[in-house]
């Protein structure tokens, strides 16, 4: 079964929250892990998730900020170290756009030991991706998409699932009209909702360069999406949120609907 493990739903700046992550598995159950959250607990995430480290070998970085990004140390020094140890088997492959390439080489020089740096390029490979192009991952045809983000250079990826199934991942910026016919008619849509829209006041999240519920679920019936996956988002309502923002994202969205929680399984079907 395809599934979507949910390592973390939180915008950058959360305490009590993960920042958001997750593992696309396909049917094989080879994993694909989408960025890499702001910090150690991206260890803890995997672990709380029954993710083993040597079932990592392929990971997608979206872009520079540090919420989806500063994991990735973390793991290169553990990953490489049990390359030492001969306790992982296999290479390890960073997509991600070219500025971020460079960011990746530069961070790993300044802040991982030298065992890392032995592998890079051996067993641990940065492969940078472009708008549009499509690399082969796990068993997905993934297409690359610069989402054409107002703040920093960021990128999402689209791909058809093993059950023929299609799914678009946005990245955390509200969703660019020029990119609705990227993905008219996708069966999920995985994007960012910073809050609910009775919260602008106090959040301000277009000002930020985010969406709220409501903006998000309004583009995904635009595009005529049949799943909505909603996170990056605020952690104030607590064990509210899921309901709320359901119940926003409902009332603008015809299909189903999922606010997940951390460690939250979701089945593509």
């Amino acid at each position: 079964m395809e599934k979507i493990i949910v390592l973390g739903t939180g915008m950058a700046i959360v305490v009590d929250s993960f920042n958001t992550a997750f593992v696309l598995q396909d049917s094989n159950q080879k994993k694909l892990l989408v960025d890499t959250g702001g910090g150690k607990e991206i260890l803890k995430q995997l672990k709380n998730a029954n993710i083993d480290l040597n079932d990592i070998h392929d990971i997608f970085i979206s872009h520079k900020h540090i919420d989806h990004f500063s994991g990735l140390l973390w793991l290169l020094r553990l990953i490489s170290y049990a390359m030492k140890k001969g306790e992982y088997e296999g290479n390890l492959t960073i997509y991600c756009h070219d500025e971020m390439a460079i960011i990746i080489e530069e961070q790993l020089n300044i802040f991982v030991e030298k065992v890392a740096k032995k592998f890079l390029n051996t067993r641990i490979f940065i492969q940078v991706v472009n708008d549009h192009e499509t690399v082969k991952v796990l068993s997905y045809d993934l297409e690359f998409i610069d989402i054409q983000a107002k703040k920093d250079k960021q990128y999402g990826f689209k791909t058809t699932l093993n059950n023929g199934k299609t799914l678009a991942f946005m990245g955390d910026e509200p969703m660019d009209e020029n990119l609705y016919d990227e993905v008219k008619n996708v069966d999920y849509l995985l994007t960012e909702a910073f809050c609910l829209e009775t919260e602008i006041d106090e959040f301000k999240p277009r000002e930020k360069g985010h969406e709220t519920v409501r903006g998000a679920s309004l583009k995904a019936q635009e595009v005529q999406a049949k799943n909505l996956i909603l996170w990056h988002t605020a952690e104030n309502l607590g064990k509210e949120r899921k309901e709320k923002y359901t119940q926003e994202a409902k009332e603008n969205f015809t299909g189903n609907v999922y606010v997940p929680d951390e460690l939250e399984v979701i089945e593509l079907k």
